[in-house]
């Protein structure tokens, strides 16, 4: 029998134990579920963040990638603008270097006394020439004012504000 109340004592002790463990255990899960709670409170707080920044950066890619596409497409305008301008000046100095040659011409003709209609038509044809290409140069200047000036009225239509040369923004940067 003193096996048995031995044996008794010992399960008593032992539930004694398991039972003040668990004790133990309450108390400390009690506190660790307030952990918990605030640690995954925390962690949607970051996820929330998380989200919301990578929206961000899609939202700025999207519009870095739209005015991409824009400066692109000023480039383009641009560059044909240049490629006109420049074979309209061409053309201006050619015709320039023609009607100085004429002139030379007809001054050492009217010098030697031998005006002839040929040479003072070759001179009228020169200067017409030098007209057609000045006018020619006006047009393409127009046509690039006009050009600006719609890009503006586009951009006023869209609501952005071209960027000014200085790097501002807006017409009265």
């Amino acid at each position: 029998m003193s096996d048995i109340s031995e044996l008794e004592t010992r399960i008593t002790t032992a539930l004694e134990r398991i039972s003040s463990g668990l004790s133990a255990l309450s108390t400390q899960s009690g506190g660790s579920d307030e952990e918990v709670a605030q640690l995954k409170a925390q962690l949607d707080e970051e996820r929330t963040a998380n989200s919301q920044l990578s929206e961000r950066v899609k939202t700025l890619q999207q519009s870095r990638a739209d005015e991409v596409d824009k400066l692109r497409g000023e480039l383009g305008r641009l560059t044909a603008q240049l490629e006109t301008d420049e074979v309209v000046l061409s053309k201006m100095r050619q015709v320039n270097a023609d009607l100085r040659a004429n002139n030379d011409a007809l001054r050492k003709a009217i010098a030697d006394g031998d005006v002839n209609a040929e040479l003072v038509n070759d001179a009228m044809a020169a200067e017409l020439e030098g007209l057609r290409v000045a006018q020619s140069a006006d047009r393409a200047e127009l046509d690039a004012v006009l050009g600006e000036l719609g890009q503006l009225i586009n951009d006023s239509n869209t609501g952005t504000m071209p960027h000014s040369p200085n790097g501002k923004e807006g017409a009265d940067a």
